[in-house]
């Protein structure tokens, strides 16, 4: 089960990225995190902002929405999203 953190007006889960992936999915849940592929390579950023439109698209919010709180230059990150964006969350790992 996806482990989520509620705080005020947000909602922070953890993240666990595959970079230079065949192709940019939300690969489910493994071990309390959402497991995200994407095709960018580790590098300048592009993969933290390939994972923030993945979600972005997902949740159906904007990219500013989605932040990237802790783990930038980590496969395992903390993520957070806008509180009203939990139950596309939640439906993503069912």
């Amino acid at each position: 089960m996806l482990a989520v953190r509620r705080d005020g007006e947000r909602v922070s889960f953890t993240v666990r990225v595959t970079p230079r992936a065949a192709m940019n999915v939300i690969s489910g849940e493994r071990a309390g995190a959402l497991h995200v592929r994407v095709t960018a390579p580790p590098v300048e950023g592009k993969a933290n902002a390939a994972v923030v439109a993945l979600l972005a698209k997902t949740l159906r919010v904007s990219l500013g929405e989605v932040r990237v709180e802790r783990g930038a230059a980590a496969r395992t990150k903390r993520v957070s999203v806008p509180r009203t964006a939990e139950a596309a969350l939640q439906r993503l790992v069912k």
